[in-house]
């Protein structure tokens, strides 16, 4: 390990992680973790994102593994951070319940922390713009966090992010009921109906030229408990969403071009969206901001990176359009 806290990451390849100390509550003492991968230097050779950083925050049952996505960035010249929230990935901790908290607001801490760390930068970097990238619960979590504070992303980027409830139409009818479970039984766990085919499409439309390597221990292929409380959080989330966000920085949201629903296995399930309604996305995408581009991506999956080439291919080639258009300078 480093004087500074960074020691090399699972990864390889040049990423590094550091453990972020959040204080402790009635599990144990809670971290988050921040990885890191920095752009090759290039003496006398300006690149278009050489003055940002990135952030990104990975969704539910999740942690960061993107590889691809974090080198996206970096040859564009910007260093690139992922963040492990409390209870996931590098950062969950014996004793502790996966991915559980009861206010998405407590996430503020995390993203403070990791803000924190990323600005200990070299004295010649003394002035950074910043880009949010959040995929499906962490696109949620991001944005509800640029809303509470204005000024201080350049940019979001949203991968399939979660702002409304599968169930969009009767949303308002189960808040209430799922606000008393889980003010009287938080840690109740809701049925499981997660089948497992959302991980088997991902193995299905990897490419074997560049695979994607997933430990199971931190993205189990059936997704992690569902419990009251943090059910209760997310809705409470959505509902923000529901009444506009006013997000002042412009937001890019990428989604496949339909849903399918997951009720058996079919090769359908590759190339196209099995956890979320992608057509209610598009519509809650317009209520974050003033300035909003949607990009479709046909035959993507819920995470559209990790789709089959074509469609990842045309994800990346539409994110960069849109990079060039919004950060760039």
């Amino acid at each position: 390990m480093s004087r500074d806290g960074w020691r090399p990451d699972v990864l390889g390849g040049g990423f590094a992680q550091r453990t972020l100390p959040l204080g402790e509550d009635g599990e144990g003492p809670v971290v988050a973790t921040l990885v890191r991968l920095l752009p090759e230097r290039r003496l006398l050779v300006r690149r278009p994102l050489d003055d940002v950083d990135v952030l990104y925050v990975h969704g539910w049952s999740d942690y960061f593994f993107q590889t691809r996505l974090a080198r996206f960035w970096t040859e564009r010249g910007a260093r690139f951070f992922a963040l492990d929230l409390r209870k996931y990935g590098r950062s969950l901790r014996d004793g502790q319940t996966p991915g559980y908290v009861s206010d998405l607001a407590v996430y503020d801490a995390d993203i403070a922390a990791a803000l924190e760390a990323m600005a200990d930068r070299p004295a010649d970097q003394p002035g950074r713009r910043l880009v949010l990238v959040g995929h499906s619960t962490g696109g949620l979590t991001l944005s509800l966090w640029a809303a509470r504070h204005p000024g201080v992303a350049t940019a979001l980027v949203l991968n399939s992010p979660w702002l409304e409830f599968q169930l969009s139409g009767v949303r308002p009818a189960i808040a209430p009921v799922v606000q008393m479970q889980a003010r009287w039984r938080p840690m109740d766990a809701a049925p499981q109906i997660d089948l497992g085919f959302y991980a088997r499409a991902q193995q299905e439309a990897a490419d074997p030229d560049d695979p994607v390597v997933v430990d199971p221990r931190w993205r189990p292929e059936v997704s992690m408990t569902v419990h009251a409380g943090w059910l209760h959080a997310v809705l409470e989330g959505h509902a923000q969403v529901a009444r506009g966000l006013a997000i002042e920085a412009p937001v890019c949201v990428l989604l496949s071009a339909r849903s399918a629903t997951p009720t058996r296995w079919s090769d359908d399930l590759t190339r196209a969206d099995s956890v979320l309604v992608v057509d209610d996305i598009a519509r809650a995408a317009l209520r974050l901001g003033p300035s909003v581009t949607i990009e479709r991506i046909d035959g993507a999956l819920h995470d559209v990176f990790l789709s089959r080439p074509d469609a990842r291919r045309l994800a990346y080639a539409r994110l960069g359009r849109w990079t060039t258009g919004f950060v760039e300078r």
